[in-house]
């Protein structure tokens, strides 16, 4: 596995990333005003397609900040994270886990919508490296301003935009790594929709996992 990526290398190196809407130290800045930056961004072609920038939301004293890889269809119509059905799953998964939802700051690698048409629906599209690497910065900016005690991973893209490319979540799920540069210490898990996405007859084998990993969360907190 590689060590874990502390974004620096990957969001600076280039001009096609966020970087340039973040030209002083990102930890002197406030979340609303990076969300406020955000919402102009251009960094990758991924803002054609999303109808707005979704950014995390919490409060900035959270101390457990989850990642997920990009907004879904409801996210991007109404512009927060985590509001449709994987973000409903998540919500129950916490309570199982007695993790208080509005205690908690969600966000995403990727703050805008990426899909393609499927008849009248817009179907989730996997982002690639060249968008996630553009989006890095404000993710990296979110935690340096929060400082969280705890960081989850939501899915491989989250998962791997955190701690290098050859990080397997099926692998790695529910282990809790404390050498990492941006919390004292980090899971990862599954996406909820990764539940949702299979069949009907294992969603409860998987909520259950989830929320397994959840509480190996709780008590490190």
């Amino acid at each position: 596995m590689s060590s874990p990526a502390t974004g620096s290398s990957v969001s600076t190196a280039s001009a096609d990333t966020a970087a340039r809407y973040l030209t002083e130290d990102p930890a002197k800045l406030s979340i609303p005003e990076i969300r406020k930056r955000a919402a102009h961004c251009k960094a990758c072609p991924l803002y054609k397609l999303g109808t707005q920038t979704v950014f995390g939301e919490g409060p900035t004293s959270a101390k457990i900040v989850f990642v997920g890889e990009q907004p879904g269809d409801q996210e991007d119509r109404q512009g927060r994270p985590f509001v449709g059905p994987a973000g409903q799953l998540l919500d129950r998964a916490l309570g199982e886990a007695s993790i208080e939802r509005d205690k908690v700051y969600v966000t995403n690698a990727v703050k805008h919508f990426k899909w393609e048409p499927s008849g009248q629906r817009r179907l989730h599209k996997k982002p690639n490296a060249r968008e996630i690497a553009a989006c890095q910065p404000w993710l990296d900016a979110e935690l340096a301003i929060l400082n969280p005690a705890i960081v989850v991973a939501l899915g491989a893209t989250a998962a791997q935009a955190l701690m290098g490319k050859t990080f397997r979540v099926t692998q790695e799920r529910g282990r809790a790594f404390r050498d990492v540069p941006w919390a004292k210490v980090f899971f990862a898990t599954v996406h909820p929709s990764s539940i949702l996405r299979g069949p009907p007859e294992d969603r409860a084998a998987g909520f259950k996992a989830l929320v397994a990993d959840l509480k190996k969360v709780a008590a490190a907190l």
